[in-house]
């Protein structure tokens, strides 16, 4: 029993490690982009959806007309997919790409208009290519109605 009773007048014990550093933090990576890359632009009827990514396919950068604060019929404008374009290709410039091929998909009104942002933001357009995908037959039509 006399061991189990501790001593009053001892120290107390020291804070464990809260002097010490914690463990190694990691060092962020400088994200650096590669210099040539694929710009998908996605215009559909309601909405503008750019992404940027490498020769293999991995999305780099991606952003749309409303993420940037267009809301309702406004994201479907020639102006809303300007926007998005222009400050994505902005990001990726800054990161280090260069040259895009560009693969633009859907009836949208803004795709000419991203192409042009695109340019003008600095990206060489090394290619333009539409991948709307076009029904060769359609759909069956429904059974006719008797009546």
């Amino acid at each position: 029993m006399a061991e189990e009773k501790k001593d009053k007048t001892a120290a107390p014990a020291p804070a464990p490690a809260a002097a010490a550093p914690a463990a190694k933090t990691a060092k962020k990576k400088s994200a650096r982009l590669p210099a040539f890359g694929t710009a998908h632009i996605f215009c559909s009827f309601n909405n503008t959806i750019i992404t940027i990514t490498d020769d293999k396919g991995n999305t780099l950068i991606w952003s749309s007309a409303g993420s940037h604060g267009f809301k309702g019929s406004k994201k479907s404008t020639p102006f809303a997919a300007q926007i998005c374009c222009s400050k994505t290709a902005e990001k990726a410039v800054s990161l280090g790409m260069r040259e895009v091929n560009v693969k633009v998909c859907g009836p949208g009104q803004g795709r000419e208009t991203a192409v042009r942002a695109l340019q003008a933001a600095g990206l060489n357009v090394a290619s333009i290519k539409d991948v709307t995908p076009i029904p060769h037959n359609g759909c069956r039509p429904p059974k006719a109605r008797r009546v």
